[in-house]
């Protein structure tokens, strides 16, 4: 059985399993926020854009 990180635990005890589990998911982690946020406008929808008319109010 191995160590578990805890309190107060040494870089000693961070085993082989730790790093490949806690990259995978520092990877699924930046595939979600990737997917979430899109990075330009051109990743989002081709619908037809909608602009609203503000009414001028007479002075």
């Amino acid at each position: 059985m191995t160590k578990r990180i805890g309190t107060g635990a040494s870089l000693k005890d961070f085993t082989r399993r730790d790093v490949l589990a806690s990259s995978a998911l520092t990877a699924a982690l930046f595939i979600a926020a990737l997917l979430l946020f899109p990075v330009s406008h051109e990743t989002e929808g081709k619908g037809p854009q909608v602009t609203a008319q503000i009414p001028v109010s007479p002075r």
